[in-house]
């Protein structure tokens, strides 16, 4: 089944149809999309294993728990701004110089993290200059999902942009994968007590960071502009020379024309978000403390090696299917299985045992992929092209304050107040939410698509 949409001025056939340039690109941005999320996730890991101690000695175990998943948080407050920051340049100045520029401050934020001296050495300033650094990664990464995933959608042929939008969208579960392994690997290096970890292991994962971004550097760099922005911006130069106006922001623009489709996007990603970041950070925390499952490390972090190849099968194959059947019913399957989901979780975990723990993990983030494969091209065919950088970052970056930011740091409370099936609730109307938003997306698409 195919349905076409109306097609925006300036929009051309992509170059993709040439498999050596649509293979480059793809590769391109699976691999920034990699760093930048392996970047990302290392201070999710971190904030589960690390920093409460590290850098919240004085709130004892519950506490600094909470204020270590709150520096996790505020990386999804920066996330809409960096969308909007980013999303200016990146419709404005193009797709790829604007990819460029996101990789350097994730990286430099990220090895400054690794550098940072700990509360017992510099006092509070530790904490601030901690929140200072995420909230410069939440920047980097609010103004990376939507170029990564823009450089393969306007290069993709119609008919086969949900399999090569995965590309992109696969970098979180190799990030997730690399992130958990460097961990387990500096662990069983200086052995399974605290001390030697606690004291500089957990840095070696962000300093690392370094040669990956390096590499992606190198690899993005190579890259060309995509065809459907060079489109726009010749239109839109020969729109001023005519007119003799300025271009209003692309902000301000996509806010007046589709604010609808930004607000309903970030309703679809809601559970998505929430899934996810449950299935990692928060579950690596409750797998790992006393309070929750207090499973050994090293299994927990090797159990997220083990979801992270769930995650990108089920990508994949959430992708693909996009191709097929549309990329709306694959999404609101996931919806669907996401509610159900919710309300068995946390009843499964409470029975404390490793396969329980496994199961739980493994299949949060299978649904979430399954979900997320497709979301890499759906959200970019909403917006016009010469705001759809600055418009799919946004609703997709709302999305992560309200489903990544809220879950993780009102799960601790939750649980000690109500039990854990509270957690369960919280998800499950999360889920709600994103299907009725993605039932409401119907016949909105700005591209032409398939399925």
């Amino acid at each position: 089944m195919s349905t076409t949409s109306t097609t925006p001025p300036g929009h051309v056939a992509p170059r993709g149809d040439r498999p050596q340039e649509m293979r480059k690109v793809a590769v391109a941005s699976c691999v920034g999309t990699t760093i930048e999320y392996y970047d990302f996730f290392i201070y999710g890991t971190a904030a589960a294993l690390v920093f409460p101690t590290v850098f919240f000695p004085a709130l004892g175990s519950t506490a600094g728990t909470v204020a270590s998943f709150a520096t996790f948080a505020v990386a999804f407050v920066a996330r809409p701004l960096g969308a909007v920051l980013f999303g200016h340049f990146g419709d404005r100045l193009g797709r790829k110089r604007t990819l460029v520029t996101t990789l350097l401050l994730m990286g430099a934020a990220t090895v400054a993290i690794g550098l940072l001296p700990t509360a017992a050495a510099i006092g509070v300033l530790a904490p601030i200059a901690l929140v200072v650094l995420r909230f410069l990664q939440g920047l980097a990464v609010g103004g990376e999902w939507a170029g990564a995933n823009l450089l393969t959608a306007e290069y993709a042929p119609v008919g086969k942009r949900g399999f090569y939008a995965v590309f992109p969208q696969l970098g979180p579960a190799f990030a997730f994968a690399l992130s958990s392994a460097t961990f387990l690997v500096s662990d069983a290096v200086l052995g399974t007590t605290d001390g030697a970890f606690l004291s500089y292991g957990w840095r070696i994962p962000f300093i690392a960071s370094a040669l990956m971004v390096a590499v992606g550097l190198y690899i993005r760099i190579s890259i060309e502009e995509t065809p459907a922005f060079r489109a726009e911006a010749e239109r839109a130069d020969r729109a001023e020379d005519v007119a003799g106006a300025k271009r209003p922001l692309p902000f301000v623009e996509v806010v007046r024309q589709q604010p609808l489709e930004i607000l309903l996007s970030a309703g679809l990603m809601s559970v998505l978000f929430g899934f996810f970041y449950m299935g990692t950070a928060y579950l690596t925390a409750y797998g790992t403390t006393p309070e929750g499952a207090a499973l050994d490390r090293q299994f927990v972090l090797s159990t997220g090696i083990v979801a992270a190849l769930a995650l990108g099968v089920a990508t994949l194959a959430g992708g693909v299917w996009s191709d097929r059947v549309g990329r709306r019913p694959v999404i609101i399957t996931s919806g669907v299985l996401a509610l159900a989901w919710s309300l068995v979780l946390f009843p499964l975990l409470d029975t404390d045992t490793p396969l329980a723990f496994a199961a739980g993990v493994v299949v949060t983030l299978a649904i979430f992929g399954l979900a997320f494969g497709p979301v890499g091209a759906y959200l970019p065919e909403l917006f016009e092209t010469r705001f759809r950088y600055t418009g799919a970052g946004a609703g997709y970056n709302l999305g992560g304050v309200l489903g990544g930011a809220v879950p993780p740091l009102l799960a601790p409370g939750l649980t000690a107040s109500y039990g854990s099936i509270a957690v369960g609730v919280m998800l499950a109307l999360l889920a709600v939410l994103s299907i009725a938003c993605t039932v409401a997306l119907r016949g909105r698409t700005r591209m032409a698509v398939a399925g």
